[in-house]
């Protein structure tokens, strides 16, 4: 305990001597850079002027980018407005023309934006003859709008091929093509710059109809450029498709200094220059950008400017023109505040600096707190955990205290305290003096165990030896609580990195390995277990998991179904009964037996689950007819309190049924708790049901049940009846079943009867109702005659005549 407390101390001093050396360090440096690298503090100041400039860019290029989001989205509802008439209508010969002027200029108006607007409808022509085009154009003059209806009104066909091919080709659809912006270009009937922004309409199958478009004068798009503001020097424009400037320029002063930024900016060639494609449309989202933003310096009149500009979704170049002066202007107080600056950061620093070596210095006593067990002062399980990630091999011994439950319940906590302090003391001191222990560490695992881990991946017979010398030092270990001595006594779990197959096992692996053989030495009640791959033990725990999964799976897909076996009554010579029994479908379909998850479904306790489907969905089936049908119960099942007060519930509900309904108990898990047993049994035989016992005959069968739990139904155990026509052992046991449960007035049913000289052997046994794959196998229907197609000929002899 001394070694390490004075190990932890010279530690947490040699951090702390190390922090303080990286504050002198940083204090140092940041002064030596003050004063030697003044230039490059502006260079960064100078950038982030720059970054300042970049985000109003990107800012006003968002908001340009969302103006032409608006054009793109007028445009389409003015499309989709066309459709909608074209389908309406079917652009009926004779009031078209007056339909689609009303129709556009209802459009135009809900468009306050956009400058004017036009619909153009393709009219091909049926068998020899041409077809008309039908076209409307609206437009805004003196506050009013105004329509125009021409079938080519101002748009040629040899322009509207740029925008669409297919209307003058005639080829097949063609992909939507989204978007089409003109350059700026002068209309004569509006007497006006605009640009127009063309989109095509389509019918119901795709095809082409025609071709909806707006116009935007070249003014608004001016003044929206026109609003950008960096400096007070600063200027704006937007270069067209066809390198044409729309620019704030155009309003300035000096018109001769501004014509020649205007003609230096279009001689940069800018939509050469400006990276990635030229795109119809894009969705713009926060500062994400069409294409990257770039810079380039342009010098005019011998003032040097830092262009930055970019494209715009509508394939355009925008851009911003910033004087340099300005850009370096903010560099000037840097110079003034350069030695405050540094004085406060020293201050600011230094204070921190000591803050930090206060928290680190608290940081490593929870560590140490974090990674050692309070009660041993021993490292614990997460310490292990870490320890093992870092090791290349290794093994590791997983102790446990035997009957410690038992202790702490006799003597008390305190006295189980004390025996894992003791323990621990005691190896803690083996690991030190016993040079075969060397280089080992101990640690302390949640609960009522230890663990020791070796720094080699040891031979069984290593491990054996070590094992063995373990459990003797133990056992020799005096333990005194009070003044009684408690006797102690380990078991252990053995694991190692080199498996007994020769396979190499990862380290991590190695706590749940011996986990593993921990449990089955205590299974085995040895005093220890090596973990041995060939005994597929973890890959049953992992395939227990993967059925668990799918039988959650199952659960929630409702793919847990009943399937029913038919039970031939022998007296009548008909299918009277079904036993139902718990399928699960897997996910091709097919069904799978319960002795595949049911065990799985108790571990898991999802055992109730299954059990109310099965009560539900059969209570669904049976209550469409007039059959009887048997439901299987778990001792799980009918001590549990909430699933049978399930059942008599639904057998309140559902009356009918009960009459009809039989719960076989499975009698083969045995019987402890007779009183809740029988609870359950008065109170659904109260409601008419009726019991069996299942598997009678085998593993605790016991007559004391057919007696305290009143049955009226005993089926017979399928291993004695499967060789009843070979075996004279199973005849006779099974004739003194069937003379006892005649002799108590109960019914008896024989189950595997699989084939015909089985039946037969039953038959003369006076046994009452038969089942099994001769009679019939489970299925998802109701199978209501016998395998063999024919009913059994009814059969009624004088031993048989008794009161059922």
């Amino acid at each position: 305990m001394g070694l390490k407390n004075l190990a932890d101390m010279r530690m947490k001093r040699l951090i702390m001597l190390i922090l303080t050396l990286l504050a002198g360090v940083f204090l140092v440096g940041m002064l030596v850079m003050s004063s030697l690298n003044l230039d490059f503090s502006q260079q960064a100041m100078a950038e982030l002027r720059q970054k300042q400039i970049t985000d109003i860019f990107q800012a006003n290029l968002n908001r340009i980018n969302a103006h032409h989001q608006l054009m793109e989205q007028n445009t389409s509802s003015l499309a989709n407005l066309g459709e909608t008439l074209y389908r309406s209508r079917e652009m009926a010969q004779g009031d078209a023309a007056q339909a689609l002027a009303t129709s556009l200029e209802n459009g135009l108006r809900r468009m306050p934006q956009a400058y004017g607007a036009e619909i153009w409808y393709n009219r091909p022509g049926n068998g020899n003859q041409s077809g008309q085009d039908v076209s409307a154009y609206a437009y805004r003059n003196a506050g009013l709008i105004r329509t125009q209806s021409d079938g080519n009104l101002y748009h040629s066909r040899n322009w509207y091929s740029r925008v669409l091919p297919e209307v003058t080709a005639g080829g097949e659809p063609l992909e939507r093509t989204g978007f089409f912006w003109t350059p700026a270009y002068y209309k004569e009937l509006i007497d006006n710059v605009v640009i127009s922004l063309t989109t095509e309409m389509r019918d119901a199958q795709g095809a082409v109809i025609g071709l909806a478009s707006t116009d935007w004068r070249a003014d608004d798009i001016i003044n929206l450029v026109s609003g950008v503001k960096v400096t007070p020097g600063t200027f704006a424009f937007l270069l067209d498709n066809e390198n044409r400037n729309l620019s704030s320029l155009a309003y300035a002063d000096d018109v001769l200094a501004a014509q020649r930024k205007i003609d230096a900016i279009i001689n940069s060639n800018l939509h050469d220059r400006v990276g990635g494609s030229r795109p119809q449309s894009a969705v713009i989202s926060g500062s994400l950008l069409v294409a990257p933003m770039q810079t380039m310096p342009l010098t005019v009149d011998d003032q040097q400017h830092l262009l930055f500009y970019s494209r715009t979704r509508a394939g355009m170049v925008f851009g911003v023109g910033v004087p340099k002066t300005e850009i370096d202007a903010v560099l000037l107080p840097m110079r003034e505040s350069n030695l405050k600056i540094v004085a406060l950061v020293s201050a600011v620093t230094l204070g921190l600096t000591l803050l930090i070596m206060l928290i680190v210095a608290r940081i490593l006593n929870r560590v140490q707190i974090l990674y050692t067990d309070a009660l041993t002062q021993l490292p614990n399980r997460e310490k292990l955990l870490v320890d093992l990630e870092r090791s290349d091999v290794a093994s590791l011994l997983l102790i446990n205290i035997d009957s410690f439950k038992e202790i702490n319940d006799f003597y008390g906590h305190q006295c189980g305290d004390h025996v894992i302090s003791h323990l621990a003391l005691g190896l803690r001191d083996l690991l030190l003096r016993d040079r075969g222990w060397a280089a080992c560490r101990l640690y302390r695992m949640p609960g009522d165990e230890l663990a020791i881990w070796l720094p080699s991946a040891e031979s069984s017979a290593q491990l054996a030896s070590r094992a063995e010398s373990l459990l003797r030092f133990v056992s020799m270990l005096p333990v005194t609580w009070q003044q009684q001595t408690i006797p102690l006594n380990v078991t252990l779990g053995v694991a190692t990195s080199l498996q007994q197959d020769g396979s190499q096992q990862a380290d991590e692996q190695l706590l749940t390995s011996a986990s593993i053989a921990l449990k089955s030495a205590r299974m085995a009640r040895t005093g220890y277990c090596i973990y041995d791959p060939a005994h597929r033990t973890r890959e049953s725990y992992e395939q227990n998991l993967i059925w668990a999964n799918r039988l959650r799976r199952a659960l929630d897909d409702g793919r847990i179904v009943p399937y029913f076996q038919p039970i031939l009554d022998l007296r009548t010579g008909r299918i009277e009964k079904f036993e139902c029994l718990a399928r699960m479908i897997d996910e091709n379909g097919s069904p799978i037996c319960p002795a595949e998850f049911l065990g799985v479904a108790k571990k898991i306790r999802l055992y109730r689950l299954i059990t109310r489907t099965m009560v539900t969905q059969c209570f669904t089936r049976f209550a469409e007819n007039d059959y009887a049908f048997s439901l299987n119960l778990s001792c799980e099942d009918l001590l549990d309190p909430d699933l049978t007060n399930f059942i008599v519930d639904k057998l309140k509900g559902s009356p009918s049924l009960a009459s009809r309904l039989i719960f076989e108990i499975l009698e083969s898990e045995g019987i402890e708790n007779y009183a809740e047993v029988r609870r359950f049994i008065d109170r659904v035989k109260a409601l008419g049901c009726r019991i069996a016992i299942d598997d009678f005959g085998t593993g605790y069968s016991n007559f004391q049940h057919l007696l305290r739990l009143n049955v009226d139904i005993i089926k017979i155990d399928g291993s004695l009846i499967e060789h009843i026509d070979t075996d004279p052992i199973a005849l006779n046991v099974t004739r003194g079943i069937q003379q006892f449960a005649t002799g108590l007035g109960m019914r008896t049913v024989a189950e595997f009867v699989h084939s015909k000289a089985v039946l037969e052997c039953v038959r003369l046994l006076n046994i009452d109702d038969v089942q099994g794959y001769h009679i019939g196998k489970p299925s998802p229907h109701l199978v209501t005659e016998p395998e063999n197609g024919r009913p059994l000929p009814r059969i009624t002899l004088l031993s048989n005549i008794r009161k059922s």
